[in-house]
């Protein structure tokens, strides 16, 4: 049997990934950072889906975790045909505000999990095997006060691109997502709240993200923008010259501080 690899499976675009998966029967990995949410979810799942669950927590900021998880997987003799990577952290500050264990625990998360494990899944696939992964609009541009964040979600896109191509004849597809605002935690619905009509336009639900994406993955888009407004912004903020985009962001940002993990 071959499996669907979903990493930050219990938070809100992950589980919107994990129901959308077991609706089209695929049996499912699920990792996540605490073990008593992700046996729920799967007692949830497979009290309304005929799919098998594998579940094993992992702090992905963690070498040796990861590697825990890939000998468990191992031990399983499990192939992946499938492979979702959510999980991310979203702290949101000006630089120096943070601490050094902060920034290091965010861009490990970020970009050195996400990049090491889908390096080490794709070892480990099926014939043909499909990979999504959720970058964000914020990681179009330059962001000050959200510099940390927006550079790693730059960096997912721009390496999952190049790796759509390095596989394209190998039975390998590749998508990056890059949402708007997508209501989840109660700080991000605030968040959205706030901007106004701005962030309405912009947000779309974990359901309607998961749905499009393993929709696009399907025919091997590069990327995909969920929602006409988010489409219409992206391709705006390319030809603002980049002076002008990053003063309104730091006007926009400047007061909001988020710590969220």
């Amino acid at each position: 049997m071959n499996y669907t690899f979903i990493s930050g499976a219990t938070g809100g675009i992950g589980k919107a990934f994990v129901i959308e998966c077991a609706k089209q029967k695929q049996n499912l990995f699920l990792t996540g950072r605490s073990e008593d949410k992700l046996d729920d979810l799967k007692q949830q799942i497979q009290s309304q889906y005929d799919v098998d669950i594998k579940v094993c927590p992992c702090m992905l900021d963690d070498e040796k975790s990861r590697a825990d998880m890939f000998d468990y997987i191992d031990t399983l003799g499990l192939k992946f045909d499938k492979i979702v990577n959510v999980a991310g952290v979203d702290i949101q500050k000006g630089v120096m505000e943070y601490t050094l264990p902060k920034l290091i625990f965010q861009t490990r998360v970020n970009v050195e999990a996400t990049i090491t494990n889908t390096y080490s899944l794709l070892q480990r696939r099926a014939d043909k095997v499909e990979v999504i992964t959720i970058s964000s609009m914020s990681g179009v541009s330059p962001m000050p006060y959200f510099a940390l964040y927006s550079a790693t979600k730059g960096c997912l896109t721009s390496f999952f691109s190049s790796l759509r191509l390095e596989l394209k004849k190998q039975g390998v597809k590749v998508t990056t997502v890059l949402p708007g605002g997508v209501p989840t935690r109660p700080d991000i619905i605030a968040d959205i709240k706030g901007q106004g009509l701005w962030g309405k336009l912009s947000a779309k639900t974990p359901e309607y993200v998961a749905k499009t994406s393993l929709k696009k993955v399907q025919k091997n888009k590069r990327i995909h923008i969920p929602g006409f407004f988010n489409k219409f912004l992206y391709h705006f903020m390319k030809v603002v010259p980049l002076c002008i985009k990053m003063r309104f962001i730091a006007n926009r940002w400047k007061k909001q501080s988020k710590d969220a993990f």
